[in-house]
């Protein structure tokens, strides 16, 4: 097997993350097959319907934004390391704000996957390229299945969250952060206590995520984060497919045996009040994301605030030792009781991205993506 090799990502001018990229880092994907068991469970639209707008874009293509061009520049040697990737991912740099940004092939793929379903991802010619290019084999394939588990359950301020259990360890970092805040307020002391307790009992991490929060006129509500790592590099050649990198997150996957479930720090969460769902919410951020998830929660159920407000608040964030913030008050605050500060002048992706729907009390719904990462949201009456 290759080696695994190692790329920088600079997310500021002081802040960089080594991820270990290459063939040799991709697991067996999952998300296809997910999402169509959770379809088959509790999906009302036939199956094709719900995956032609995602064709339509892989080949109209989108006009990146600010906040993409921005990660495409600082993930620009991820992107392109390998040659399919440079063909996908611009003409020897990386895409600027207006240009256009499409992947025909991955529409090609799409629109088979629409027609028979996750299965040709793991079976017959899709599988086979998948296992030609990386050093995953047709067996490997062939046997990934889906596992459901019960949801890992909390009490915070008379309410109850519910998250992602284990193997998983982002929601049990995130419970006991709400443990630890339960019996104080949410002010910037009590805040850093309750990540100082998720921190003692964290190990490092990297990656990149993805998360969706949905609630629909029954009052379902779907809290989804799907996950790249920070991707491998690797573009299956001829299908768009771009891999992940979860075996180069050596903190999470460790010595793994063959056929075992990987640790991860996806927080996908709903807040409960009554058994009914309150606060619908998860985040991007690798090891920031619980912490995210934490103030956000803190902020609706513990400070009253709405869910644009709780979105957009300063956040902070702790690691080894140090105290990083966004807002300048909480970081005199912190200084004045001995912790060393970091403080950031706006906004960063850097603090996650949470996305985030509240139903209200007389039943209306409100949603929040986060500006750090150029997140939307949308009500539909």
């Amino acid at each position: 097997m290759d080696a695994m090799e190692t790329a920088g990502v600079p997310f500021d001018t002081e802040t960089t993350q080594l991820f270990l990229i290459g063939p040799a880092s991709v697991a067996v994907p999952g998300t296809a097959t997910g999402l169509e068991h959770a379809h088959r469970r509790f999906g009302s639209l036939p199956w094709r319907d719900l995956v032609a707008p995602a064709i339509d874009v892989a080949r109209a293509g989108v006009e990146v934004t600010p906040t993409q061009a921005y990660l495409h520049e600082i993930l620009d040697p991820l992107l392109r390391y390998s040659p399919e990737g440079d063909a996908l991912y611009g003409p020897g740099r990386a895409l600027r704000v207006g240009e256009r940004f499409f992947v025909p092939d991955l529409g090609d793929t799409l629109e088979q996957l629409a027609a028979e379903g996750p299965e040709c991802l793991y079976h017959g010619e899709l599988a086979a390229r998948t296992a030609a290019h990386v050093p995953i084999t047709l067996e490997d394939l062939a046997r990934y299945e889906v596992i459901e588990r019960e949801p890992l359950a909390t009490a915070y301020r008379g309410e109850e969250l519910r998250t992602n259990p284990p193997p998983s360890a982002g929601g049990r970092l995130l419970a006991v952060g709400l443990e630890v805040l339960a019996a104080a307020e949410p002010a910037p002391l009590s805040i850093i206590r309750a990540m100082e307790a998720q921190a003692a009992m964290r190990r490092e991490a990297i990656g990149g995520t993805t998360h969706i929060s949905a609630v629909d006129g029954n009052g379902d509500a779907a809290s989804l984060s799907s996950s790249l790592g920070s991707s491998g590099g690797v573009v299956i050649p001829g299908t768009g497919i771009q891999l992940n990198n979860m075996l180069g997150e050596t903190h999470l996957a460790g010595e793994e045996r063959p056929g075992a479930r990987l640790m991860s720090l996806m927080t996908p969460s709903l807040l409960l009040r009554e058994g009914r769902p309150r606060l619908v919410l998860g985040s991007a951020g690798s090891t920031r994301l619980h912490g995210a998830i934490l103030q956000v929660v803190a902020n609706v159920a513990g400070r009253g605030l709405g869910v644009e407000q709780a979105v957009e608040a300063p956040r902070m964030h702790f690691e080894k030792g140090v105290a990083h913030c966004e807002d300048p008050a909480a970081a005199d605050e912190l200084e004045a009781v001995g912790y060393p500060v970091v403080r950031w002048r706006q906004r960063n992706l850097c603090f996650g991205g949470v996305s985030a729907v509240e139903i209200r009390e007389d039943g209306s719904l409100a949603a929040a993506g986060d500006p750090r990462r150029g997140g939307g949201a949308v009500v539909v009456a």
